[in-house]
């Protein structure tokens, strides 16, 4: 085989693998916008369900997706970025630093309905807590601390080290140039990851259903229990409550995160900009 036959093979097969997994996607969106581009009103959106066929929206569902996310990144945002501060500035390489890595590499590989069932040991039974919004935030931290560790260690790690040499220079400390010059630079990298750990947290349904509840209520405070959108159209789908309620929440779930990721690139926009 000539070298211009094998490289248009190897080619036309990068090529049908990519184009593969863009049809796969375009398939599934695709899927779900047709089934579900039918039930999304203002109605749909804003009111609550009622009766025995969950008629009417899912607003109670949405806020309680919202306010559990938010709950799960306050919560690992300071854990996960100190880590991979401590591991990428000031850990020395060793058995510590190559068991940490370990532990967080171990803990992504976890199943979600493990973790699910951990949470459920731990936070709702072991500490009386019960099913609630602070239940299920913290089994949600531990899914999304790995990703935010891992990906703000690169991101650190990615910054020049002219930079700290810059800082050393004027007379920083260590802190100061963490803290001021490396952190700030590596910001946008920083949020990348955030967004997928958030990302993670709003598609999940076995730690929540385990840990956060069923009840088509809406909570106030982080120790009240409450439905979010995965679990609700888990239980329209799998019961044959009203599918088509089913495929408007799960239409209006990937708008969402849709929605999460391109505000997150404005932001790092934004922060590109006042940084040049």
């Amino acid at each position: 085989m000539n070298r211009n036959l094998a490289n248009r093979i190897a080619v036309t097969t990068l090529w049908v693998s990519a184009m593969t997994t863009v049809a796969m996607l375009v398939g599934i969106i695709g899927f779900v916008v047709v089934n579900g581009i039918g039930a999304l009103s203002l109605e749909f959106i804003f009111t609550w369900p009622r009766g025995v066929n969950m008629e009417g929206g899912i607003w109670p569902t949405i806020t309680n997706t919202l306010y559990v996310t938010a709950l799960a990144m306050l919560i690992v945002t300071p854990v996960g970025v100190l880590a991979a501060v401590y591991l990428a500035e000031y850990a020395v390489e060793g058995r510590v630093v190559r068991a940490i890595r370990f532990a967080a590499d171990s803990l992504a590989s976890v199943p979600s309905i493990v973790m699910g069932l951990f949470g459920l040991a731990l936070f709702v039974e072991a500490f009386h807590i019960g099913f609630s919004m602070i239940s299920a935030a913290m089994a949600l931290s531990f899914l999304m601390l790995p990703i935010v560790m891992r990906a703000t260690e690169e991101a650190i790690r990615a910054v020049p080290r002219y930079i700290r040499w810059g800082s050393y220079g004027l007379g920083a400390t260590k802190w100061q140039t963490v803290s001021k010059v490396v952190l700030p630079a590596a910001a946008p990298r920083i949020l990348t990851g955030l967004i997928l750990a958030t990302g993670r947290a709003v598609g999940e349904t076995a730690v929540v259903v385990y840990t956060m509840g069923q009840d088509i209520s809406q909570a106030v405070w982080p120790w009240q229990s409450g439905r979010p959108m995965t679990v609700h159209l888990y239980m329209l789908a799998m019961e044959g409550i009203n599918l088509k309620a089913a495929y408007g929440t799960a239409l209006l779930l990937m708008l969402l995160i849709l929605a999460f990721n391109l505000t997150a690139r404005w932001i790092v926009r934004r922060s590109r900009r006042f940084a040049e």
